[in-house]
C-alpha cells in the first residue's frame, strides 16, 4: 500500500466516529455527578471537616461499618446455606422454596422495617399477646428487645438482601459437575465436610460478589436506618446538607461513603483474583440432589422457610392487614404518586437500557480504544449511593438551570422558571446514572450470545450499522432487553435516598409517600403504596426466577 493511501486510512482510524462520541457522552453523564461531589468536598465554602471528625463522623462511620459487616456476614451464611440445601438435597417443599427464596427481593428494606416495628412494638400483636397471656400490666413488668436499634436494622437488611447471595451461589453450584461431590462422598466426607471443603470454595467467588452488592445496598439505604434512628453516613449527608445547610460538609461525608464503597469493591476483586474453577470435561455431569432422612428433611424445609417468612411473608402480611381498611386507597395523592413513579421509572428504564445497548453495540462495532476503555467506567454509578449521586446532580443542575433561565429572560423578557430542577429531569438523571450498569450488563450479555456471522451477513448485503442493529440484533435480544427494562424500572420504584433529595416540590412517588406516611407513624396510610411497590417487585422476581430455571 502506498504512503499516500496509508495516511488517509490512519487519519480515518484516529477520527472519532459517532459510536465513540456517544460512548464518551454516556461516560461523562455517569461520571460528572461523582466528580462534582469530589470537587465540592475539596473546595467547601465552610470547612466543617474537623468539627465532623471530632463529633459525629466516628458515629456515622462506626454504625455504617457495623451494619455492612454484620449484614454481609449474615447474608453470606443465609444465601450460601440456602443455595447448598436446594441444590444438593431433596426435602419437602424444595421445588417451590427454591423460587420462594427470591421473594424478599420484592420487598424494599424500609418496608420490612416498618412492618417489623409495627409487629413487635409495644402496641403490636406480639407484645399485646404476651401481656394478655402472662398477665403483665405495663412495659415495666417484663423485658423485650429494643426494636428500633442497630440489631433490628441488621436483621431487616439481611432478610431483604440475602437473595443477592443466594441466587449467585445457587447458579455457581448448578454450573459445577457433580463428579467432585461424588468423589468427596466416596472418600468418606460427611455433609458438613463436603460443604466447607468442596461446596464453599466453589461458591466463594459468586457469593463474594453477592455480599459486595449487599454491602453496597446497605450503605445506600436511608429509609430503614432513619426509621430505626441509626445514624449512618447516608443519614449524615441528609442531616448536614438539609438541616445544617452545609454543602461542603455533606460532600465530604459523601466522598467518604463513596471511598468506602470503592474500597469494598477493590477488596472483593482482590480477594478472588486468584480464584479459578475449571471444567475438565465437555459433558458436565449435573449435580444430583440426594434425599435426606425425614427429620433432617423437615429441618431443611424449616431452614429455607425461615428467611422467606422473615423477609417476605411477615412484611406482606402486616402491610396487607393495614391496607385492607385503609382510606388511603381513595386518596388522590396516591394516584398521583403512582403516576409519577410510572413516568419517571419508565423513562429512566428506557434511557438506561437504550443507552446501554447503544454503548455495547458501538464498542463491538467500532473496536476503538476510547469506548473500550470507557465502557467499564460507566458501571461505577451502581456502586455510588443514591444520596451521593443526588448531591452531585442537584447543585450543578441548579446552577445550569439558573443560567439558562437568566439567558432566556435576557433574550425574551419571559422567565421560564427552573426547567431541570423544577421538573423530574434531575430525578430521572439520577436513576439513569445509578442503574445504568444493569442495562449495560444485560445488553453486553445478550449481544455476546449472537453469532458474529449474522451481523456480518447483514452488512455484506448492504445494511448500515443502525440497520443491522434494528433488523438483526434487536429481534434476538428482545427478551433480555425486556427483562432489563423491568428490572431497572422496579429498582427505580424502590429507590428512596435520591428520590427524597431530587424530587421537585410537591412531587411524590410511591417510595417517598411510603416514607412520609411511615415517618409519621401512620403505617395504615403507608400500606397501599407499599403494597404497590411490592407487587411491582414480585413481577421482577418472577422474571428473575424464569431466567434462572
Amino acid at each position: 500500500m502506498s504512503e499516500g493511501i496509508r495516511q488517509p486510512l490512519a487519519a480515518a482510524r484516529r477520527r472519532p466516529d459517532g459510536w465513540s462520541l456517544g460512548a464518551a457522552v454516556i461516560a461523562a453523564v455517569v461520571l460528572l455527578p461523582i466528580v462534582a461531589v469530589v470537587w465540592f468536598a475539596l473546595h467547601p465554602e465552610e470547612n466543617i471537616w474537623p468539627h465532623l471528625v471530632a463529633t459525629t463522623l466516628p458515629r456515622y462511620l462506626g454504625n455504617t461499618a457495623l451494619l455492612m459487616l454484620a449484614t454481609g456476614a449474615l447474608t453470606a451464611a443465609m444465601g450460601t446455606g440456602a443455595a447448598w440445601l436446594v441444590v444438593m438435597y431433596r426435602f419437602p417443599g424444595r421445588r417451590w422454596l427454591q423460587w420462594a427464596l427470591l421473594a424478599p427481593l420484592a420487598v424494599p428494606a424500609y418496608v420490612g422495617a416498618y412492618a417489623l416495628a409495627d409487629f413487635l412494638e409495644y402496641a403490636g400483636p406480639v407484645q399485646t399477646a404476651l401481656r394478655e397471656l402472662m398477665g403483665w400490666q405495663s412495659a415495666r413488668d417484663y423485658w423485650f428487645p429494643e426494636i428500633r436499634s442497630r440489631g433490628a436494622a441488621i436483621l431487616v437488611f439481611s432478610a431483604a438482601l440475602y437473595p443477592y447471595v443466594y441466587i449467585l451461589a445457587r447458579a455457581a453450584l448448578r454450573e459445577q459437575s457433580g463428579a467432585g461431590f461424588e468423589v468427596a462422598r466416596a472418600l468418606g466426607a460427611g455433609p458438613l465436610s463436603r460443604f466447607f471443603r468442596v461446596g464453599l470454595p466453589l461458591m466463594r467467588p459468586a457469593a463474594a460478589a453477592g455480599v459486595a452488592i449487599v454491602m453496597m445496598e446497605t450503605v445506600n439505604d436511608f429509609g430503614t436506618v432513619d426509621y430505626f434512628a441509626v445514624q449512618t453516613l447516608t443519614t449524615g449527608i441528609f442531616s448536614v446538607w438539609l438541616q445544617s445547610g452545609n454543602l461542603g460538609g455533606a460532600a465530604q461525608i459523601a466522598t467518604l461513603s463513596l471511598s468506602l464503597i470503592v474500597l469494598l469493591v477493590l477488596v472483593e476483586k482482590i480477594s478472588r483474583r486468584k480464584s479459578r474453577t475449571f471444567q475438565t470435561a465437555r459433558q458436565i455431569r449435573p449435580v444430583i440432589a440426594e434425599p435426606l432422612p425425614p427429620r433432617l428433611a423437615w429441618a431443611a424445609t424449616l431452614a429455607c422457610l425461615i428467611p422467606v417468612a422473615w423477609g417476605f411473608l411477615l412484611p406482606v402480611a402486616v402491610i396487607t392487614s393495614h391496607a385492607l381498611d385503609a382510606a388511603e386507597w381513595a386518596a388522590p395523592g396516591l394516584v398521583r404518586a403512582l403516576w409519577h413513579t410510572v413516568v419517571t421509572g419508565g423513562i429512566a428504564a428506557v434511557l438506561c437500557v437504550g443507552g446501554g445497548l447503544f454503548m455495547v453495540y458501538g464498542v463491538r462495532l467500532s473496536g476503538r480504544r476510547l469506548p473500550i476503555l470507557l465502557m467499564p467506567v460507566t458501571a461505577i454509578g451502581y456502586a455510588a449511593p443514591g444520596a451521593v449521586l443526588a448531591l452531585g446532580i442537584l447543585i450543578p443542575l441548579a446552577r445550569l438551570d439558573n443560567a439558562l433561565a437568566d439567558a432566556w429572560v435576557a433574550l425574551t423578557g419571559f422567565d421560564p422558571g427552573l426547567l431541570l430542577t423544577g421538573s423530574a429531569a434531575a430525578l430521572i438523571l439520577a436513576y439513569v446514572v445509578r442503574f445504568f450498569a444493569i442495562g449495560q450488563g444485560a445488553a453486553d450479555a445478550a449481544l455476546g450470545r449472537i453469532s458474529p456471522s449474522l451481523p456480518m451477513a447483514a452488512r455484506s448485503l448492504g445494511r448500515s450499522a443502525g440497520g443491522t442493529l434494528r433488523a438483526v440484533h434487536l429481534p434476538l435480544v428482545r427478551a433480555s432487553v425486556g427483562s432489563a427494562l423491568l428490572l431497572v424500572f422496579v429498582d427505580c420504584v424502590k429507590e428512596l435516598p435520591a428520590t427524597l433529595l431530587l424530587r421537585p416540590f410537591n412531587y411524590d412517588t410511591l417510595a417517598t409517600r411510603v416514607h412520609e406516611k411511615a415517618s409519621l407513624e401512620n403505617i395504615a396510610e403507608a400500606a397501599p403504596a407499599a403494597l404497590m411497590i411490592t407487587a411491582l417487585g414480585l413481577v421482577a422476581v418472577a422474571l428473575l426466577a424464569r431466567a434462572n430455571r
